[in-house]
């Protein structure tokens, strides 16, 4: 006779309870399978029986009444609709809808924030978080060596607006005390910092910025705002270290493959009505199209790229250390990298594991110093070599090499760039997926050539 079974192949009068192992916690789960499942109970779309979330393509949609379309723009920008609260209402692709929303979820949990919002680019969503927080006759502090685009921002657009930014070396946080006046309201920097990978300590920063917000009220508190672009939250989450803003470019780590541009901010929930009108207003809505990308390939392969993209950096950043044409190679995961001891502390994966990450910045031996060898070697490489390429993004399958001086940040003036030791002959890699023997092969034959 065969022994009857219900449907969880459990035994008639056995104690379900006993037999069953006790159900985890997304919470409970590693980082490598949160990024691939995401929030598994969404209220975004109900795609129940879709193993890969579906994607709009409407931009506006049907509602069946004149009372619903009431509620759902009562319901918009409502701090208390979450999407885990109730299904929401969807009125135009401007507003709201579900693909970006089910990313956007999926960011905050990535990332430890209560909220994430996308944007059309990286740079639309760092000005987003400048116009939400930082009005008229406010201050902005920022590091002295910003991304080029970021720099324009705060040094040419933001001053039109009546809003002050202070460029100061954020590797000491103890000069914020000096610079901050009742007026500031951002502490902004990147970490690592575009090119170069100086590190900024943010529990550090947001040590400094807590005692001075002690005799401040809610309205006039400053917040920290960090790029968290470099090291994507695989090998860092700012939040957790004190931060109470992150900017990312889904662009670059995240994305991933150099499909779509991006860009998010994730942070506190309060900030959430606030940034989902300004993006509403001003537009920089990330589309859905963008936003499948990110959603489907770019976040679930994330921890996959990083761990290996950092593997091969590592041996990379060692054939580069120990080149004779080489004088300088910045890299976290190398013990000469300067600020070793805070990447150790800092740099870690959702594990605890030391995370360095996939970028490295290297100057060659320049007597004359007008950056002749460096774009003599990216010049090599952009006509002969097959793996690496000459391109200004960073994070993707495919390795990148750029001359910042020249390039990224040349917003910057001469001046400004030497007295921050951005260097003419400096160079800029993002490592990729290819075999690093094949990387390491093209660099040699490059630097042969020089």
């Amino acid at each position: 006779m065969i022994e009857r079974r219900d449907s969880v192949g459990i035994q008639d009068g056995a104690d379900k309870n006993d037999a069953l192992p006790t159900e985890m916690s997304e919470a409970e789960h590693r980082v490598r399978t949160r990024l691939i499942h995401g929030v598994g109970n969404s209220e975004r779309w109900d795609f129940s029986h879709h193993v890969v979330p579906p994607m709009t393509s409407s931009a506006t949609f049907r509602l069946d009444s004149v009372e619903r379309g009431a509620q759902g723009f009562v319901d918009f920008a409502h701090e208390g609709n979450t999407p885990h609260c109730h299904t929401p209402i969807y009125i135009y692709d401007r507003l709201d809808e579900p693909t970006r929303g089910m990313l956007e979820d999926n960011l905050a949990l990535a990332e430890r924030g209560d909220m994430g919002l996308c944007f059309a680019s990286g740079m639309a969503a760092i000005s987003a978080v400048f116009g939400t927080l930082v009005k008229s006759g406010e201050h902005i502090i920022a590091h002295d060596v910003l991304y080029g685009c970021t720099y324009s921002l705060v040094q040419n657009w933001m001053p039109r607006l009546n809003i002050r930014c202070d460029l100061a070396d954020l590797r000491r946080p103890e000069i914020i005390a000096r610079c901050a006046t009742r007026d500031t309201r951002v502490v902004y920097f990147e970490t690592p910092v575009n090119p170069d990978l100086t590190m900024i300590d943010i529990a550090g920063v947001a040590s400094v910025v807590a005692e001075l917000n002690e005799s401040r009220t809610e309205d006039e508190k400053i917040r920290v705002v960090v790029d968290n672009t470099f090291a994507s939250p695989f090998c860092q989450r700012p939040l957790e270290l004190g931060a109470d803003i992150v900017c990312l470019s889904l662009t670059k780590a995240i994305g991933g493959f150099g499909t779509d541009i991006g860009g998010a901010v994730v942070g506190p929930q309060w900030l959430h009505d606030s940034l989902i009108h300004y993006r509403k207003d001003f537009g920089g809505t990330l589309s859905p199209k963008a936003a499948w990308g990110t959603l489907v390939y770019g976040l679930p392969s994330l921890a996959t790229r990083m761990a290996n993209y950092q593997k091969s950096a590592a041996h990379i950043a060692q054939f580069l250390e120990n080149h004779p044409k080489v004088s300088e190679v910045h890299y976290p995961g190398l013990k000469s990298f300067p600020q070793s001891e805070l990447a150790q502390r800092q740099m870690r994966d959702d594990s605890g594991k030391f995370a360095p990450g996939s970028m490295l910045y290297f100057v060659l031996n320049d007597k004359t110093g007008d950056g002749q060898p460096a774009r003599q070697l990216v010049n090599y490489l952009a006509d002969h070599s097959y793996c690496i390429t000459l391109a200004v993004s960073l994070g993707q399958i495919k390795t990148l090499i750029e001359c910042p001086y020249w390039m990224t940040h040349s917003a910057m003036s001469v001046e400004a760039k030497r007295a921050h030791d951005l260097a003419p002959g400096g160079c800029r890699l993002s490592v990729g997926l290819e075999d690093w023997h094949d990387i390491v092969a093209d660099l040699d034959a490059a630097l042969d050539r020089i």
